[in-house]
């Protein structure tokens, strides 16, 4: 929704949302789909799935962010006084997320430094992303 929202700003010469702007957000979100299809993928291979059928499904698991960006640039007029509300939906979706799930898991075990470690650097490789492409 994020992507949609964005690039449709950008296509209707929104002087806030640039196509770069638009491009960086499609870029952090789709690098942020590999470890989404890992995490996907690696359970289904550890329970006797062939390497390609758990790749495939790993793959067909972020099949709904692309109709998704879709579908909301072909709303966005439609529903554009409650787009604020929306992406707000959606960010404090992924902030629970993280928080219940993700930041929990992460310190479990001996090699809790390493999930700290990871988030430091995804959080620099987004900033640097976001600096280069503006």
């Amino acid at each position: 929704m994020a992507v949609g929202v964005t690039f449709a700003g950008a296509l209707a010469g929104n002087s806030n949302i640039t196509m770069a702007g638009a491009t960086a957000l499609a870029l952090g979100i789709a690098i942020q789909n590999f470890p989404e299809g890992a995490i996907i993928s690696m359970p289904l291979r550890a329970e006797g799935e062939t390497k390609m059928t758990a790749f495939i499904k790993g793959t067909l698991s972020g099949i709904v962010e692309p109709i998704g960006a879709i579908i909301t640039i072909l709303l966005t007029k439609t529903v554009i006084n409650i787009l604020p509300f929306m992406l707000s939906f959606a960010a404090g979706a992924m902030i629970y997320v993280v928080v219940e799930e993700l930041i929990p898991s992460s310190q479990d075990g001996k090699h809790s430094d390493l999930g700290t470690i990871g988030v430091a650097v995804g959080f620099i490789l987004m900033m640097i992303l976001d600096v280069a492409l503006g």
